[in-house]
């Protein structure tokens, strides 16, 4: 028996195959299995979770979402958990993604830079950098206050104080190497772990 498919029938199957609407890819995960929901680990709203140290992803731009992803898949960003997830996910799905996460607001945060007094040594390193290793001030590249800059340089402020600190041990130890020119990788390389802790419990404590 011969089955003739007409045009109705034919738009329905197109559209079961197709990637899903932004906010369902997000909390309900790509048509492809292993691209499971965002939301699982990064929020309802894409706000983070601090204790399992996931990322906020709400409010940060949409191509540096895209690149990220892009670096997952390649392993350019190795991670055990985002490798497959990002690998399944269609183009369209990705694009959707980011313009739905770009969309949504970043806290804002005060715009505190490298004029402002410190004390500790993780507001040293974020406003003053250390320049006798050729470590520059964190808000040189990140803005006042880790506000982030564009599509280079994400938001740091009120990242979870275990993400942040996972991200510099992973450019120390050459597991993340995608940046330009190395520049996260020299300076995670020249910082000791206390210092990794310290500048990123000052970035965690940046928000209103």
């Amino acid at each position: 028996m011969i089955l003739r498919y007409g045009p109705i029938v034919g738009l329905f199957l197109a559209c079961a195959v197709h990637a899903q609407a932004p906010a369902d890819v997000y909390s309900r995960g790509g048509a492809d299995p292993a691209a499971v929901a965002c939301a699982t680990c990064h929020g309802a709203q894409g706000e983070g979770m601090e204790a399992g140290g996931f990322p906020r992803l709400a409010g940060l731009p949409a191509d540096y979402i895209r690149k990220q992803l892009a670096d997952f898949a390649s392993g350019a960003r190795a991670n055990p958990l985002m490798q497959p997830i990002a690998s399944a996910l269609m183009r369209e799905e990705i694009d959707a993604l980011a313009a739905m996460l770009a969309a949504k607001a970043y806290p804002e945060v005060p715009p505190v830079g490298k004029a402002a007094e410190v004390q500790e040594p993780g507001e040293t390193l974020a406003l003053r950098g250390a320049w006798d290793r050729n470590i520059p001030e964190c808000v040189a590249c990140h803005a006042p206050g880790g506000r982030g800059v564009g599509n280079a340089f994400p938001p740091l402020a009120g990242q979870p104080a275990q993400y942040l600190a996972a991200q510099l041990t992973a450019w120390q130890q050459g597991t993340r190497k995608n940046d330009p020119n190395d520049l996260m990788g020299h300076i995670g390389r020249s910082l000791t772990a206390d210092e990794i802790e310290a500048v990123s419990k000052y970035f965690a404590g940046l928000k209103k």
